[in-house]
């Protein structure tokens, strides 16, 4: 009876099973299925190397609202040219379009992952390609949905030209030695998060129409480079934020029409070390640098401040902005002048903060920030400020031309 009960589970088992599953279970190690054109029934494991492949224009792996659409459990299997729909919607059980655990040298790519509630969940994937996806959630309210894509423990992976939009956030959490590249992010909370993560490189990424573009936490040495991010809006809209964040390089990058153009907050972290941000655009957002806590040791030289309400924000007295090494920067409301003609000021350009304009931050009153009649009161608050003015920075070598 004992040796009949696994014979008995294994011939019902393969009754109820998808054609593909079955497939698959069957196929040898390294081996290539190709799908032609219609829907395939999904919650399939793979738990061997092998590679699954759409050869038509129209190849579905449906998921039927329950679980997981595609289950990886092993190195070496590589996912191409599917559309993956339809996963269920249980943040617990992590319901995916794709989940993988424990491999390395894995692919995805060219595959469209839609309403799905999770899109990619990596969980200590290491050395694989993520590319050209189009990935979608479910549709939820922001916070419900699942994150496009999930890096957990997963180090030295390559993430490129993946569009993710209307899903919840792209998190690199405890993930190192990534590369993230030439990705798109529309419509979502945080288009790339990372937390506890080290030497990554996020290169040419846009991110529009976010909460939140690009939010580094707990993390170091990291290089952000050539991003666009545009657009984070709402009361904690954010182009690029720091916390605890240590030996970044962000250069290059554009910044543009952002409640909060950076954010700094306790960066760098640790003592005696610098973050260094260099030659970014920083474009009319309604505050260009917000710092937060102590904040110190940043180098931010040959940066573009152009068209922001407020070039520099300090909503705490212990962040020491006047600690950070201003020079070279462009600012737009410098008023001196260049004789000997080398392209920088004579004097240096110094910012304060003034007591009678504190109340500006009231997030009630941020509605009319760039109207005239704050124009004027702030005009009225540099000729005539009823308190000694706040110190918060001096670029000692404020450059005049910028071709922006």
């Amino acid at each position: 009876m004992k040796k009949l009960l696994p014979l008995l589970f294994t011939f019902f088992y393969s009754l109820i099973a998808s054609p593909l599953q079955n497939a698959i279970d069957n196929a040898k190690a390294g081996s290539i299925l190709k799908l032609n054109d219609g829907k395939y029934v999904g919650n399939i494991v793979i738990k061997k190397p092998i590679t699954i492949l759409g050869v038509g224009k129209n190849v579905i792996l449906d998921g039927n609202g329950t679980g997981t659409v595609i289950t990886i459990q092993s190195s070496y299997v590589t996912i191409k040219n599917i559309t993956i729909q339809n996963s269920g919607a249980r943040h617990e059980k992590l319901d995916a379009g794709i989940a993988m655990s424990d491999g390395k040298q894995c692919e995805v790519s060219n595959c469209t992952i839609k309403d799905c509630l999770f899109g990619i969940d990596m969980q200590m994937i290491n050395n694989s390609i993520i590319e050209n996806n189009n990935i979608t959630s479910k549709d939820f309210d922001l916070g419900l949905r699942g994150d496009g894509l999930r890096l957990w423990y997963s180090n030295d992976n390559i993430i490129k030209k993946n569009s993710l939009i209307k899903s919840r956030d792209m998190v690199v959490w405890y993930s190192h030695g990534n590369q993230i590249v030439e990705n798109y992010g529309e419509y979502c909370r945080y288009s790339l998060h990372f937390m506890y993560a080290g030497k990554n490189f996020v290169h040419n990424n846009r991110y529009k129409f976010n909460s939140v573009g690009i939010f580094f936490m707990y993390s170091r040495d990291t290089i952000a480079t050539g991003n666009i991010v545009k657009s984070s809006l709402g009361a904690t809209g954010m182009g690029i934020g720091l916390k605890d964040a240590t030996n970044f390089t962000i250069k290059n990058n554009t910044v543009i029409y952002n409640a909060q153009g950076m954010y700094i907050d306790r960066s760098p972290f640790e003592p005696d070390e610098f973050n260094y941000i260099e030659g970014n655009k920083i474009l009319y957002n309604a505050e260009a640098l917000h710092f937060h806590s102590l904040s110190e040791n940043n180098i931010i030289r040959d940066n573009v401040f152009k068209g922001n309400i407020e070039d520099i924000v300090n909503d705490s007295r212990g962040s020491k902005t006047d600690e950070n090494d201003f020079t070279g920067n462009y600012w737009d409301n410098y008023e001196g002048f260049d004789k000997n003609k080398d392209g920088y000021g004579d004097t240096s350009h110094k910012i304060y903060q003034y007591a009678d304009k504190l109340w500006i931050y009231n997030p009630d009153v941020k509605f009319f920030y760039g109207s005239p009649v704050i124009s004027l009161l702030n005009f009225l608050a540099k000729l005539a400020p009823f308190s000694e003015p706040i110190f918060l920075l001096e670029d000692k070598k404020p450059r005049l031309k910028t071709k922006i």
